[in-house]
């Protein structure tokens, strides 16, 4: 209730205030949909052990290429895998080493599932997405727009290099219930631009 609150104070604007209340209705009822399982990202954090072999305890981070290093087992493809396939990979490498090894394997941070949201806001930069989060999100956790941003030229950029394209966002059609395709999911490494 307080982390409401708090939005609710930073928005500060009658369209951030819309913004706000327009997010809420978009969020799923509990138990109406279950989301996809959590992929790892490039930048996230893990936590690593082997039961009963402290030397094989780490923490590693999953580097720009999409993997990271273990001792006896080498490299571990992470990107785009879950926690589970990950465990199952290092099990698998480690079995010629030990028997019946048993590995566990934690996210400690989310650094790598960032979007970003810049430009015509109260408070531009990049937001960890917890688990998943669609434009409207995105815009309410940058503090809404300020008096002078174009609504209707919101782009979302997604992709890297010559790969990327973008994406627009209407807000006043999406404030009227029109058009709603337009509010996304974001994924790792969007871009949301208000001009």
């Amino acid at each position: 209730m307080n982390r409401a609150r708090n939005t609710i104070g930073c928005l500060g604007t009658i369209p951030g205030l819309a913004l706000l209340a327009l997010a809420a209705a978009f969020v799923s009822p509990a138990g109406a949909q279950q989301p996809n399982e959590y992929t790892l990202n490039a930048g996230d954090t893990l936590d690593v052990s082997v039961w009963k072999e402290t030397e094989l305890t780490k923490e590693v981070i999953v580097r720009p290429d999409g993997k990271f290093s273990f001792p006896l087992a080498g490299e571990i493809n992470a990107v785009g895998r879950t926690v589970a396939q990950v465990e199952t990979e290092i099990t698998n490498k480690l079995k010629p080493y030990m028997p019946e090894p048993v590995v566990s394997v934690s996210t400690k941070t989310l650094d790598g599932c960032k979007i970003y949201v810049i430009g015509q806001v109260n408070k531009p930069g990049s937001f960890v997405m917890n688990p998943r989060i669609n434009v409207l999100q995105a815009l309410s956790l940058a503090g809404g727009f300020t008096p002078f941003a174009g609504l209707n030229d919101i782009m979302v950029l997604r992709g890297n290099g010559a790969a990327q394209h973008a994406l627009p966002f209407h807000y006043s059609d999406v404030v009227k219930g029109r058009n709603l395709n337009q509010n996304i999911v974001l994924e790792a490494g969007d871009v949301v631009v208000v001009p």
